[in-house]
């Protein structure tokens, strides 16, 4: 029996901290619709430059429903998804225009710029390079792909002037 309170619609599922490839998998071994849009980048790799494929908005992907509980249930208990981002009427469906576009633009072999600016507060990490492990508070960008970022040891602030793609962002729950 199909549910009738939703129509089968794409939706965006919220997944464990690099598990995109892993869910992806999942729901399609379950013969589910999925589409994990991925970017070609050069790798951060210090001894060689390599060109890998990573996921367009890590810790999400999309998948297509029409949420009846059973495909619901599937869906969520699969191994590394968290959620089917919604609000507290019920998961939101994405208009497949936009995924249709989203299909093309990792088609293509064009750079693709993503993401949500930090904001001043945000709590971020530092992933990359000797301040690799430093979490601490952004402040501001400084100039192309620049960012500054308090450090608070000692119940002083020291600034340290960090690559843009050097530092994540931290989940709220870890902030």
């Amino acid at each position: 029996m199909k549910s009738d309170t939703y129509p089968r619609s794409w939706y965006v599922l919220h997944t464990k901290s690099r598990f995109e490839n892993v869910v992806n998998e999942g729901l399609i071994k379950k013969s589910m619709e999925v589409f994990l849009p991925k970017i070609q980048v050069s790798s951060r790799r210090q001894d060689r430059k390599l060109l890998i494929r990573v996921p367009l908005f890590p810790g999400y992907l999309f998948v297509k429903t029409d949420l009846d509980p059973y495909e619901h249930i599937e869906i969520v208990k699969t191994v590394g998804a968290v959620r089917l981002i919604g609000n507290r009427d019920g998961p939101i469906d994405v208009p497949s225009e936009a995924i249709e576009s989203l299909k093309i633009m990792v088609r293509v072999d064009k750079p693709v710029i993503t993401g949500t600016r930090l904001q001043k507060g945000d709590k971020v990490m530092v992933v990359v390079g000797p301040l690799a492990g430093v979490t601490g508070t952004f402040v501001h960008y400084k100039g192309k792909g620049r960012v500054i970022v308090n450090i608070k040891a000692l119940d002083q602030f020291a600034c340290v002037d960090v690559g843009e793609e050097d530092i994540e962002k931290l989940p709220e729950i870890l902030s």
